[in-house]
């Protein structure tokens, strides 16, 4: 079950980030830069925008896993077995 809920986090933290962070994101840290190339421009806003995106869904899961840690813990105290 703890997985499970990770993994929904895990989704909704890279949902959340891809589309409120991680263009943003990207387009300021590239805009701070200089280039050779469009190439090279387009290449960096890919590379910051997923691993922006990575962060998010890494950010999520341990979120999700610490929420269902602490709902087993607790569901776990009230079992009379």
């Amino acid at each position: 079950m703890r997985y499970l809920v990770a993994m929904i986090f895990a989704i909704g933290g890279a949902v959340l980030f891809t589309l409120y962070i991680s263009s943003p994101a990207a387009t300021w840290a590239v805009d701070k830069m200089a280039f050779d190339s469009p190439d090279q421009v387009g290449d960096m806003h890919s590379l910051i925008f997923m691993a922006s995106n990575f962060f998010g869904l890494l950010l999520g899961w341990g979120f999700g896993w610490s929420v269902a840690s602490a709902l087993a813990k607790e569901w776990d105290e009230g079992d009379d077995n």
